[in-house]
């Protein structure tokens, strides 16, 4: 996940070089006389590299906008404090300073996604970044199967 917009940076230049050297292996593999289903497999791994790079980049660029979606689960809340931060285009060094921690403290939690963060300490995040959180619970939604037995 791209965290920091030099990190972004990096990317989108590792997009482009990434689209030479498909292009330039795609082009080779075809010289080679080799079939459309062999070139397809021998490219398969580098285009799936590309397209999970491409992945992260469209998430770091919705989060850019603010464009969250929708969490389902409270364990969701850590690459929410993350995009949050991103969003607020806030270095991890003035999180951490807003919290009054060292930032390896920001950097080890965002690497791990907040794993176990504790409901307070969310909300301290949550604070220091200037952002309020609303939570609203749904009904889940019985299967037929399940009302049928009821």
């Amino acid at each position: 996940m791209i965290k920091t917009e030099p990190e972004y940076q990096e990317c989108l230049k590792r997009l482009e070089e990434d689209r030479k050297v498909i292009r330039a292996q795609q082009e080779k593999l075809e010289e080679m006389k080799l079939s459309p289903e062999q070139v397809q497999i021998a490219m398969e791994p580098v285009l799936s590299f590309n397209a999970q790079l491409k992945e992260e980049v469209e998430w770091y660029e919705r989060v850019k906008r603010r464009d969250f979606g929708v969490f389902n689960q409270l364990t969701e809340i850590g690459p929410l404090l993350v995009a949050l931060r991103i969003a607020n285009g806030m270095t991890q060094v003035e999180l951490a300073k807003r919290l009054g921690v060292d930032v390896s403290q920001v950097s080890r939690d965002e690497r791990n996604d907040y794993h176990g963060i504790s409901i307070e300490r969310a909300e301290r995040v949550v604070e220091a970044l200037g952002e309020e959180l609303q939570i609203s619970v749904s009904q889940k939604r019985r299967s037929k199967n399940l009302m049928a037995a009821s």
